[in-house]
């Protein structure tokens, strides 16, 4: 016999990531067991995005419970409570229910170790229930590995939580670049070209099988090869414009040139003024801080398009309370701000010319990285970002493949006018728990912006901090 409706046993770490959880599994029904409630009850308290996320499920249970007794007649928690949505939320309504433990577990078997643990209780309450309803399809739900390898391991069914992912694999994030052979002339015939403003245009027509994003980098190869950039897109045809080649040394960005397309496209993206928000992508030592730096730099100091530079990064205890360590806020961050200290350096250096970076050539040179530092930019932690609107800023997020897709939202919503974002990362070294690669906020912001006309994106693949450090990131 086929089992069609599924019970869902939400482990604590579930609701701690998402509190909208308890409302994500469509027609299925959820049970909580009485350590997860405890669980939660332990972690209510503090100013953490846990503690917040704790609370918030807190107040859906409230509501789900009281909700469901308005006539005055007792809770039937045999019967489950109905999970109606709440206002507010824009989900898929299901027709589910929510069951809590209300009986004691029966003994475990022997291979379950120590019942003190809290996983083990709950891999309990899964055995239980598989034994108590055996017409329905029990589904341990947990971001727990190990939790979930034991569930295995007893015959219980476990899955982790996919309704924050903002892929189902990495393989398909959005790279920002297309790359063509000499045929891309041909196939697509060009209905128009013209130059405006010292920038030359393209209009092609469009093929039903074509995919386009704005601002989505393109890349011809061969005699005809061009570097170009979307600039419209419709039904019919596509719009580029010629990329500035920012290799050429009258046209490099703060004393910085371009070693490879890649990084010239993240230049050409960094650079324009119509694009307000910025993702790169890419390992270390492809110039991801230096070149957003860089930009920055020309931007605000030669330029005056931004007022000041703000710096912000995730840092281990991402969200947490920065400690009581000596000093500002700024001073609390500089541990964290070694990338960003190690590249103001080099831009800033005396003898940055002779090395192929740098500003200044001039013996002044090093001693104007601390004015730079104390007027232009300013270091931020995330922990005070909620509530404020920055205003003709140039917002660098750094290490963002450990935000959460709540965080990175918090912060984008942040930009008042003339303000520019970029975010920077490599979502193959993450740490925060439970973040992967395909639900972190950067992979998250990567795919809900490809879309917008003002927002662009490009992976840097080639390591250009030295030849050993390229090739370490290759061989080890």
């Amino acid at each position: 016999m086929t089992k069609n409706k599924r019970l869902y046993l939400l482990d604590t770490n579930v609701l701690m990531h998402d509190p909208t959880a308890l409302f994500r599994f469509e027609e299925h029904d959820i049970f909580l067991p009485m350590v997860v409630l405890e669980e939660l009850d332990r972690a209510k308290k503090g100013v953490s995005e846990v503690a917040r996320n704790v609370r918030q499920v807190s107040r859906f249970l409230n509501e789900l419970m009281h909700g469901d007794g308005t006539d005055g007649t007792p809770l039937n928690l045999d019967q489950g409570v109905a999970l109606i949505q709440p206002e507010g939320l824009k989900l898929n309504i299901g027709t589910g229910r929510l069951y809590f433990q209300t009986q004691a577990l029966a003994n475990g078997e022997s291979l379950m170790g120590d019942h003190s643990l809290a996983d083990n209780e709950i891999l309990l309450a899964a055995l239980n229930l598989s034994h108590e309803r055996s017409d329905l399809e029990i589904v341990l739900v947990s971001k727990d590995i190990n939790l979930r390898i034991k569930a295995t391991i007893h015959g219980i069914l476990a899955e982790d939580y996919h309704n924050d992912r903002a892929l189902d694999d990495l393989s398909l994030l959005y790279t920002g670049l297309t790359e063509r052979d000499g045929a891309f002339w041909e196939r697509h015939n060009t209905e128009d070209s013209w130059t405006q403003d010292g920038r030359t245009f393209y209009r092609i027509a469009r093929h039903a099988d074509d995919v386009w994003y704005p601002n989505q980098c393109l890349r011809l190869e061969g005699e005809h090869g061009i570097e170009a950039l979307v600039r419209e897109v419709s039904d019919e045809q596509v719009v580029f414009e010629l990329a500035q080649d920012h290799r050429r040394p009258n046209l490099s960005v703060w004393g910085i040139q371009a070693r490879n397309p890649e990084q010239n496209f993240a230049l050409n993206l960094l650079m324009d003024p119509e694009i307000d928000f910025v993702t790169l992508l890419g390992t270390a030592g492809t110039g991801k801080t230096l070149l957003t730096l860089a930009a920055g730099l020309a931007q605000t100091m030669d330029e005056k398009r931004y007022r000041e530079i703000i710096v912000t990064r995730a840092t281990v205890s991402v969200g947490e309370d920065i400690g009581y360590l000596p000093g500002t806020e700024e001073e609390k961050m500089t541990p964290w701000m070694g990338a960003l200290t190690d590249n103001l350096e080099f831009l800033t250096e005396p003898d940055g010319a002779d090395q192929g970076g740098g500003a200044f050539s001039t013996t002044w040179g090093r001693s104007a990285t601390q004015e730079l530092l104390t007027n232009k930019i300013k270091i931020r932690s995330l922990n005070f970002m909620r509530g404020r609107t920055f205003l003709n800023r140039y917002l660098i997020i750094d290490e963002a493949q450990n935000i959460t897709p709540k965080q990175m939202k918090t912060l984008i919503t942040r930009a008042g006018p003339g303000t520019k974002i970029v975010c920077l990362g490599n979502v193959e070294q993450i740490d925060t728990p439970y973040l992967t690669e395909t639900t972190s906020g950067l992979t998250y912001a990567i795919d809900r912006f490809k879309h917008w006309a003002h927002a662009g994106h490009i992976t840097l693949k080639r390591g250009e901090r030295s030849r050993l450090a390229d090739f370490a990131s290759q061989a080890l």
